[in-house]
């Protein structure tokens, strides 16, 4: 089975419209597993025209941890001299998740701030700070229209640890794709490049970098090159919007030509990409004339797979 990781570096770049159409397209002659890692904002299932309601499975994920005072032990240690001359805690919370309770005499965590990280609990001078797992996220599993399952997570509400989440969706979509023996697992990334977007890349056996010709853009592609570099994953790149902006649609071309990455091909800039997603329908299912692009996304992608 092959990896296939999309991503961009910057957001609305046209990763899940790429990552929707080229799995319809692969899963016509394929067994192939799709995986939104997009925890924070999933949107992929909703490209695929898929309710929530009709997500086959829903599990809770304990990947992220708060801190809590122990009332055990703050009970013996109300208006604790030790705790009430220093209160470190509250100067060690970077997020502003602690505050004092003068009428009881001891700090208040709000679990909404709180991220897990364990700094009020190396600095609390009685111990009375502990960490504890909760239940952060929900991974969901599902069967499109097309043919294949997609694997999905989605973050609670003022939770982190996205990355975690990622990996948890990767061995479940991994346990998925070796029951049906899958050819491919396409993996659509985040934006950006950090956590999420690592645990997205690591370990994939192509990235596939989609680009649009903005400034913004190319500057948060560079990011993600660096990013793929660094695991020393093979790539190619798709430019999306081809010709919103000629001139800069060109120089991304020579860019790609200098630096020896594969330009794998060009997704015009055409209202009916929006009016696809406004349907909730991948761009090849709404629009067949967009086949012969991503047919052609999809030829080279695997010529040059091929060759690793």
């Amino acid at each position: 089975m092959k990896t296939i990781t999309i991503l961009s570096g910057k957001g609305g770049a046209g990763k899940s419209t790429l990552t929707a159409s080229l799995a319809v397209m692969l899963a016509e002659h394929n067994k192939i597993v799709a995986v939104d890692c997009d925890a924070d904002a999933p949107n992929l299932a909703l490209v695929l025209g898929l309710q929530e309601k009709e997500f086959e499975s829903r599990e809770s994920l304990k990947t992220g941890e708060k801190a809590y005072i122990s009332r055990k032990k703050c009970q013996s240690l109300k208006f604790c001299p030790k705790c009430q001359a220093t209160k470190h805690c509250l100067d060690s919370c970077n997020y502003s998740a602690i505050t004092w309770n003068p009428e009881e005499g001891q700090p208040e965590i709000n679990e909404l701030l709180c991220t897990g990280c364990g700094a009020c609990l190396l600095n609390c001078p009685t111990k009375a700070i502990e960490l504890e797992e909760v239940e952060n996220a929900t991974i969901g599993v599902g069967n499109t229209h097309y043919g294949f399952s997609i694997v999905s997570g989605q973050l609670k509400v003022g939770e982190s640890g996205s990355g975690k989440v990622v990996n948890a969706l990767r061995i479940k979509a991994s346990k998925i794709a070796r029951e049906i023996n899958a050819k491919y697992m396409i993996l659509d990334a985040a934006a950006g490049i950090g956590c999420p977007v690592i645990a997205s890349v690591r370990g994939s056996d192509y990235a596939l970098l989609v680009t649009e010709p903005t400034p913004m853009a190319f500057s948060d592609l560079k990011k993600a090159i660096e990013l793929i570099n660094h695991f020393n994953i093979p790539c190619g790149a798709v430019i999306n919007k081809w010709g919103v902006n000629k001139d800069f649609s060109y120089q991304l071309q020579d860019y790609f030509q200098n630096h020896q990455i594969p330009l794998l091909g060009m997704i015009p800039y055409d209202i009916r990409f929006v009016e696809a997603l406004v349907n909730l329908k991948p761009a090849v299912v709404y629009e067949p004339n967009f086949k012969n692009v991503f047919t052609k996304i999809m030829k080279n992608c695997r010529s040059e797979m091929e060759k690793i």
